[in-house]
């Protein structure tokens, strides 16, 4: 009697069990299939695809800099007030981050790509091929398009999607360009959805650690304001901050108040991307359907990725990821300049491509087919025997100082190689030096005169020559080859554009060498604090 009442305890027990399972079997599968259904309606563009969703990969993340919906409408005077933007400003992707993924995702690394860089802008059409400012590329593909498409039979929302994706093709094709990796994938936001999915994550946390008389703590163009949000002046010291929508929106736009201008910004953006990883692992967000549902929402509005994209995939296998194995690093830059009264960036590409490899595909790492080639192919290096006295030479300018040229090779001429000849080439972004047959010792120690270039052999150098090819990278005669360079430098004159240079803020805690942001552990909110 005792063991069938147990039984029959057993059987309901088992009964009630089962339904448990089974209503957590329903709830999950219907979680599942609402997050697949409105996850699969994000992305829409068909710029780049074929990439795989998980594994190894590289992401670009581009915020653009626009007051305009994505039809192309303007926002309400009353949202841009709110946002502080004003109603100035074009389609500069004003935030470029490139981030790459390793397999089993639970390391990345990432590069913030300073705005005011002075980069060849590919994939343009009538500006390709063009000097000019890397955020630049996106708004004149655009406006490239517009121009092919007026007159169109075309409605406003697929003029504006067809010249968006012009100008996002651009964008990728001019990072790739300057970094020397492929993009597999890419998430763009612009101004009004990032400040709308602000609102979903209800602001941000963020430490600030203050500048020499908390300069950088208020700044009346982006509306940042660290004093009324709570920061205390006579405390000192970094301090964490809750931001509302706007002012997370105003801390990130900020420059004009820090010291290094956007090279500081970009470890701002840095640290609001870690504060979004933590909140979205340690918060819930992502198994709680009402948060997850209003993410969603503002995401398919205003989140624009590579269509073949699927995120439901990759944040699957991105669940081991953490701040602590997130690391930024700012592209370093070689110099200040004005070129046509635009504050510029100048940079040596051919050393940021080495910097992107090193960090994307260490030497632990085999390469995958993602890693796109830093330097096209060239004949085998040929043994070096020549000695400088019996090394021609040839220097070209394609650099912004006049005289430049001459300079240097008046200074090599001194430092014991033969002098070649003296020319001007056109406009390049990197210095390369190039050498025939029998000639790469020499070519070895010209190249490293210079900061980041590499001597390669070239078919076309005549044999027993060397071919300096200067870059706007480079601005005197490096100062290692001797103290006659010096001389030969100063009589070097500016031409017309003239950039008018300055060196960089040395502070390696301010990041404009590049200063890695990294992410302590057991910090707060998992972000770094920043200027």
């Amino acid at each position: 009697m005792f063991r069938g009442h147990g039984g029959a305890i057993a059987a309901k027990a088992g009964y009630a069990l089962g339904c448990v399972v089974a209503s957590l079997v329903m709830v999950t599968s219907g979680f599942a299939y609402y997050v697949k259904s409105e996850i699969s309606s994000i992305g829409g563009s068909n710029v780049i695809s074929g990439s795989p969703s998980v594994g190894a990969m590289n992401i670009l993340l581009m915020g653009l800099e626009s007051r305009t919906f994505w039809n192309g409408d303007p926002l309400p005077r009353g949202l841009e007030d709110i946002m502080h933007i004003g109603d100035q400003g074009g389609n500069a992707t004003n935030t470029l981050i490139l981030i790459h993924i390793f397999a089993g995702g639970q390391r990345a690394v990432g590069f913030s790509i300073p705005r005011d860089d002075w980069v060849t802008m590919e994939g343009t059409d009538g500006y390709g091929g063009t000097m000019g400012k890397i955020d630049q590329a996106y708004g004149f593909a655009m406006a490239n398009e517009a121009n092919k498409l007026a007159g169109s039979h075309l409605n406003q929302d697929e003029l504006a999607y067809q010249e968006n994706e012009a100008g996002r093709l651009a964008e990728i094709q001019t990072v790739e360009a300057l970094t020397g990796v492929t993009i597999n994938h890419f998430a763009e936001l612009n101004l009004d959805g990032f400040y709308e999915l602000a609102n979903v994550f209800n602001g941000v946390e963020v430490c600030v650690k203050p500048e020499d008389g908390g300069e950088n703590l208020t700044d009346s163009a982006s509306g940042w304001n660290a004093v009324a949000d709570g920061y205390n002046l006579s405390k000192g010291g970094s301090q964490y901050l809750h931001l509302d929508a706007a002012q997370t929106l105003a801390f990130v736009r900020d420059r004009d108040s820090l010291a290094n201008g956007d090279l500081d910004r970009t470890h701002r953006q840095q640290a609001v991307i870690d504060y979004v990883n933590w909140k979205l692992k340690t918060q819930g967000v992502l198994t709680d359907l009402g948060q997850l549902g209003s993410l969603l929402t503002i995401a398919k509005q205003y989140l624009i990725t590579d269509r073949g994209w699927d995120i439901l995939d990759f944040l699957s296998e991105m669940k081991s990821l953490t701040g602590q194995n997130l690391t930024f690093t700012t592209l370093p830059v070689t110099q200040y300049a004005s070129l046509d009264g635009q504050d510029v960036n100048l940079v040596n590409t051919t050393y940021i491509k080495q910097v992107v490899d090193a960090a994307f595909y260490p030497p632990a790492t085999p390469k995958t087919s993602h890693a796109r080639s830093s330097s096209a192919a060239s004949p085998a290096a040929q043994p070096g025997s020549l000695a400088p006295g019996a090394t021609t030479v040839d220097v070209d300018n394609g650099g912004y100082t006049a005289g430049l040229a001459a300079a240097l090779s008046q200074a090599l001429t001194s430092a014991g190689f033969k002098a070649g000849t003296v020319g001007d080439i056109p406009t390049q972004p990197s210095t390369e030096v190039l050498y025939g047959t029998g000639a790469a010792a020499s070519a070895q120690q010209i190249a490293g005169y210079f900061t980041g270039v590499t001597a390669s052999p070239s078919a076309t150098v005549a044999a027993g020559h060397v071919e300096v090819l200067l870059g706007t990278d480079a601005t005197s005669v490096p100062a290692t080859i001797g103290s006659s360079s010096a001389a030969a430098a100063a009589t070097a004159s500016s031409p017309s554009p003239s950039p008018t240079s300055s060196p960089l803020n040395p502070a390696d805690s301010n990041g404009a060498n590049g200063g890695a942001v990294t992410v302590p552990a057991n910090a707060p909110y998992g972000i770094p604090c920043v200027y």
